[in-house]
């Protein structure tokens, strides 16, 4: 008998967690099903739609944070050469590219095998590195689609730092 063979009791759903959270930091937020919770964030440069998803078959809680940029057939190439490079920086999560949608967003997945429980902390620090990931590279994607710039000018750009005040 695999390990996967065990029923493991859960003390509360973690899309109920995620819920809990959404409701006691008053974040926009919609219950689509049992298993997934749709939450809007307001970013700076653009709003964020995010989805917490439970796929029991995985014990995983999957997490995706999309944004509105339509990406064109002429653009795909360069924009998977700035996914690439970003994603070489990224601790925790990666960028996608769905061709299909021509959408780009954000995606992560938390293991919770064995009952593990989503806490409070954990939500809040995945929703608050997701949308820095997107702030902090969201004028790179913009760079790329819109204007043309090479993979390497966008994210040099993006991650250029001003020092000191005017």
């Amino acid at each position: 008998m695999s390990l996967l063979d065990y029923d493991v009791e859960r003390y509360a759903h973690p899309v109920d967690i995620i819920e809990h959270v959404a409701h006691s930091l008053a974040w926009n937020f919609e219950r689509t099903g049992d298993d997934e919770i749709a939450v809007a964030v307001a970013g700076h440069w653009t709003n964020y739609h995010v989805s917490f998803a439970w796929m029991p078959e995985f014990e995983s809680l999957h997490f995706a944070c999309a944004f509105d940029i339509t990406v064109s057939k002429a653009r795909s190439t360069e924009l998977l050469k700035l996914l690439s490079l970003i994603n070489e920086q990224l601790l925790i999560g990666h960028f996608d590219f769905w061709e299909k949608e021509g959408a780009i967003m954000f995606r992560h997945a938390m293991l919770l095998s064995g009952g593990a429980e989503p806490t409070e902390s954990q939500v809040e620090m995945l929703m608050t590195n997701a949308v820095e990931a997107c702030e902090s590279y969201f004028q790179a994607f913009q760079t790329v689609v819109w204007s043309g710039a090479t993979a390497r000018e966008a994210v040099d750009h993006a991650m250029f730092e001003t020092q000191g005040e005017a």
